[in-house]
Order: C-alpha cells, then sequence, then structure tokens
C-alpha cells in the first residue's frame, strides 16, 4: 500500500458539477487517502473562455502546473492521472499537456480499458463502479461560443434537474437559444411521456428544448 505516499488532487472549478466533488470528497474519505481539493477556475486562463479547439489543452496545462507544485511540495515524485486506454483513440489535447509535464497514466500502462475498469472498481466494492462519465461543463458548448459562469450554471442547473427526475446517463447541449438533451437510449420513452417532459422543459438551460 501507498499510504501518506499517495495523495489525491481534485480542483473545483465553474466547469466542473458540485456533485463531482462531494462525490471525490466522499470516495477519497471512505479510502482513507490524503485528498487536496483546491480551486482551478479555466476562466482565468487566458483564451479558454473564447472555448478554441484546444480548450482542453489549456484547461490541462494549467492543472497539471497545479498537481505539479503540490507534488514538489510534498516531496511526490510522480504525478499520475485516470486517462484508460479508450481515452486514446478520442480527441483529447490534453494528452499534450500531460506529455509536456510527464505526467504518467498507469491505467494506459496496464492496458486497462473503461469496462475493465469498472469491473475492477466492482470487484473492489467501489460504489463509483457504474458512475456514468461526467466531462467537464464546457464541454456542452460548441467550439467557438463563449463560456461564462451563467451560461455554465444554467447547463448545470438544468443537469441537475434531470438527475432529480431520475436519469442518470445525460447532457444538456447549449446552442444559443436551444437546448439538446442527450440521453441514454434506455431513458428516452421516460423522458417522451408527456408528464416527464413537461417537468424536464421547466429545468431547461436555453429557451427551447429537444431530446436525442
Amino acid at each position: 500500500m501507498l499510504g501518506d505516499r499517495l495523495t489525491a488532487l481534485t480542483s473545483v472549478s465553474p466547469t466542473n458539477p458540485e456533485e463531482d466533488t462531494a462525490e471525490a470528497i466522499a470516495l477519497a474519505r471512505r479510502l482513507g487517502v490524503r485528498h487536496l481539493v483546491i480551486a482551478a477556475n479555466e476562466l482565468e486562463i487566458p483564451g479558454y473562455a473564447a472555448n478554441p479547439t484546444n480548450r482542453c489543452y489549456l484547461c490541462k496545462d494549467r492543472l497539471y502546473e497545479l498537481c505539479a507544485e503540490e507534488a514538489r511540495a510534498r516531496g511526490i515524485a510522480v504525478v499520475l492521472d485516470g486517462v484508460n486506454l479508450d481515452d486514446l483513440g478520442d480527441y483529447r489535447p490534453g494528452l499534450r499537456a500531460a506529455a509536456e509535464h510527464d505526467v504518467r497514466h498507469p491505467l494506459v500502462e496496464a492496458e486497462i480499458t473503461k469496462d475493465d475498469l469498472r469491473e475492477l472498481s466492482r470487484a473492489l466494492g467501489l460504489a463509483t463502479w457504474d458512475r456514468p462519465a461526467s466531462p467537464c461543463l464546457s464541454s456542452r458548448f460548441p467550439y467557438g461560443t463563449t463560456i461564462t459562469r451563467e451560461r455554465l450554471r444554467m447547463v448545470a442547473t438544468a443537469e441537475d434537474g434531470l438527475r432529480r427526475l431520475g436519469f442518470r446517463t445525460l447532457r444538456v447541449r447549449c446552442h444559443e437559444e436551444h437546448a439538446r438533451v442527450e440521453i441514454a437510449c434506455d431513458e428516452l420513452p421516460r423522458l417522451l411521456d408527456p408528464t416527464v417532459h413537461s417537468a424536464a422543459r421547466r429545468r431547461r438551460a436555453c429557451r427551447r428544448v429537444s431530446a436525442t
């Protein structure tokens, strides 16, 4: 066991849903892992709010700087992240930032996929084993759409409202005056129920809502 040689770090930002931070804190506490929660407002990074195609690079570059600072302060030799083997097939500018900061990907090194990770997590009895993926809220806006605190808050509120209606796997994509709800196929019939659909519309992020 790594014990005190391991420190988990979670960044808190307007781009991250509050429930993600709460779950990270609860998991670290359950595992008995030393856990740092630090502020990292990506909107303060030059160029980030313009939402360029390398937005994720700008975010990760700053995040890994913060990780490196905390690691040096605590005598920690290596910064690790949670990238898995399947992630290498996606468009992830943040991987370039990881390479520039010498961040290691232990799951990739062990050739662990997303499915493998869920099975291992379930075997270890982790409550998060089947937790839906939760990318940052900035990903809900098309590249080139300016990202603001208000817009992030609208999307977070809409998604939280849908979760309160019992939906698990979802995204609320914001396109100016339209919000597009992406939801798991097996949950779509329930969303289209007139009563539930009406309740979902009252929790909209933008003026008009459609489901896909």
